[in-house]
Parts: C-alpha cells; sequence; structure tokens
C-alpha cells in the first residue's frame, strides 16, 4: 500500500518507524520546514525528517499546503505520488479539501485522545491538567473540521496518580504507533467501519501558553498536583520565592500535610521540598528549576539553596 506519511515532532517518530518496519511502502513524508534551535539558532530538522532520511525517502517541506506556489507545487507533487492512503501525524498544518481528496482511501489521522474528548493541539497537556484517569490513541479519516473526521479505531490507557504530561506523550506516541499498524491492516482486509462523533460530547484542547504556568496554592493540592504535572516538560508550572522563579518538573500529592499552614506556605525543607495548599493538602516537589540554572531533584537544589521552613512561595 502507497502511504504519504505527514508528521513533524518526536511524537510523530514511532509512526513513521513502525509502518517503514512493517514493510508498508512509504513513498514520501512531508514535514514542517527546518527550524533554528539551540544559542546559535543553526537551523535543525525535524525529528521526522532525520528518520526519514536515514532510511532514503524523500522528504518535502512545504511552507503552506493552502495558500501559494509552495502549496500548489506541493498539491502537485502529492497527485503525482498518487498515494492510497495520507497518514498524518502531529504534522502542524491544515490540510485543505484539496489535499483530504488526494488518496484512493482515506487522509487518516492518529490522534492523543479518546475522541471526541480533547479535539486540538494540547490533548495530552490537558488531559492530565483535568486529572483525567484515562486517555488514549484515536484514528480517524480526516474532515476539514478540528479533528471531527469519522473515528476508525481507539486504544485506552490510564493515566498515572503523578505522570507527567511529557511521559504521557512517550507512551501515546507508542501506543498510537500500534494502532496506525492494526487500522491499516484492518483498511487492507476492508474489516473496519467508521464512526461518526458525537459532537455533544466534545471538549477543546488549545496550545498550550505561558500564562497557564503561575501556581496558585490557595487552590486545591489536587489542582496544583495537575498543573505541575500537565505542563511539564513546557512551559512547566512556576512559583516564585525569596525573589526567585522556580520551574517545577514532578510533584507528589499528600493528603492532610497543609492543615494549619497558610497556602504557599514550605511545610517541610529538609531535603524535601512541601508546600500547604489552599484546601489542608500539599503537595510535595520532586524535581525543579531555577532560573538560568539546570533541572535537578529537589534535594540536591536544597543543599546548596536553603529555603526557609514557613517561607511562602508566591505565584511564579
Amino acid at each position: 500500500m502507497r502511504i504519504v506519511f505527514m508528521g513533524t515532532p518526536d511524537f510523530a517518530v514511532p509512526c513513521l518507524k513502525a509502518l517503514i518496519e512493517s514493510g508498508e511502502d512509504v513513498c514520501a513524508v512531508f514535514t514542517q520546514p527546518d527550524k533554528p534551535k539551540g544559542r546559535g539558532y543553526k537551523l535543525a530538522p525535524p525529528p521526522v525528517k532525520e528518520l526519514a532520511l536515514t532510511h532514503k525517502i524523500p522528504v518535502f517541506q512545504p511552507e503552506s499546503l493552502k495558500k501559494g506556489e509552495d502549496a500548489k507545487a506541493a498539491v502537485e507533487k502529492l497527485r503525482e505520488i498518487s498515494p492510497d492512503l495520507i497518514v498524518v501525524v502531529a504534522y502542524g498544518k491544515i490540510l485543505p479539501k484539496e489535499v483530504l481528496e488526494i488518496p484512493k482511501l482515506y487522509c487518516i489521522n492518529v490522534h492523543a485522545s479518546l475522541l471526541p474528548k480533547y479535539r486540538g493541539a494540547g490533548p495530552i497537556q490537558w488531559s492530565v491538567l483535568n486529572g483525567e484517569n484515562e486517555t488514549g490513541v484515536t484514528t480517524m479519516i480526516m474532515a476539514e473540521g478540528l479533528d471531527t473526521g469519522d473515528m476508525l479505531l481507539k486504544k485506552s490507557t490510564p493515566i498515572g496518580e503523578d505522570e507527567t504530561a511529557s511521559e504521557l506523550h512517550d507512551r501515546l506516541s507508542v501506543l498510537g504507533a500500534e494502532l496506525l499498524l492494526e487500522t491499516i491492516e484492518r483498511v487492507k482486509l476492508e474489516n473496519i467501519t467508521p464512526e461518526k462523533q458525537d459532537d455533544k460530547l466534545s471538549s477543546y484542547a488549545p496550545m498550550l501558553t505561558k500564562e497557564l504556568c503561575g501556581i496558585d496554592f490557595s487552590k486545591p493540592a489536587r489542582e496544583v498536583h495537575n498543573q505541575i504535572r500537565g505542563l511539564s516538560d513546557w512551559p512547566c508550572a512556576t512559583a516564585e520565592v525569596n525573589g526567585k522563579k522556580l520551574k517545577f518538573y514532578k510533584s507528589k500529592f499528600i493528603a492532610d500535610a497543609g492543615k494549619g499552614f497558610k497556602p504557599g506556605e514550605i511545610i517541610d525543607n529538609n531535603e524535601k521540598l512541601i508546600i500547604a495548599c489552599g484546601d489542608g493538602n500539599a503537595v510535595e516537589i520532586l524535581q525543579l528549576q531555577a532560573e538560568c540554572g539546570k533541572r535537578m531533584n529537589t534535594a540536591d537544589y536544597l543543599r546548596g539553596n536553603k529555603i526557609e521552613k514557613g517561607t511562602v512561595f508566591g505565584k511564579g
């Protein structure tokens, strides 16, 4: 089966790798243009491009698929390739109707949620931010709306109580690759029935912004814990103490530990950093990063940066 793969970041890599290793005819890869990265702002290729070039798969990087000469050339190239399927995984660009109509069978998307919940750019992070106990991946036939196409297959997985969005991201990328292969096999066998989404059950997961970062410790501890997990590794939950801003990467919920303390007050600073929250519970910070510093375990940070017990954290 002739397949064009469209994807860009690390999340898409296991899907492309699975297609290659399963012997599918991946005849072209479309990915976003190289972007400046690091201190020297040197152009760096997307992870999907690196994998494709390793396997000598032609790579195309149009600025747009919707308008301009670049888009026209890309559409012409897709028509020339004449794929059976276009597989889209975290490509990061909108596909116009004329592209969706090119493959002989379908444009299939791998989406990191149990649709119709969490349509949009940030499904993994918002499932953690909202304290969900379960999420998963869905394959669907792409339509012109935002993640509104008919669903093909789903796979669910529990979310760990302390699991971060970045950890969940890595698990779902592998789960998505498994589901993609199963979906393609079922398409080949003509043993798959598309299912319409119920828009009444839908929710939206917008792109993350830095406005979400500052922690308000007057909120319940479980909500603070979910904020830290959901924003790890980017853009990171933040708080301020002694005029310094800290990023928090990992935390743990501690029941009843905050009773009798002010929200944001440090309860324990002996190789631990336990902070009271507004509901009488607390969070223990397990990994953090100071401004201009490195990410490290909290115990290591406290050995060189004493924070007095009773100090109150402010919103970062």
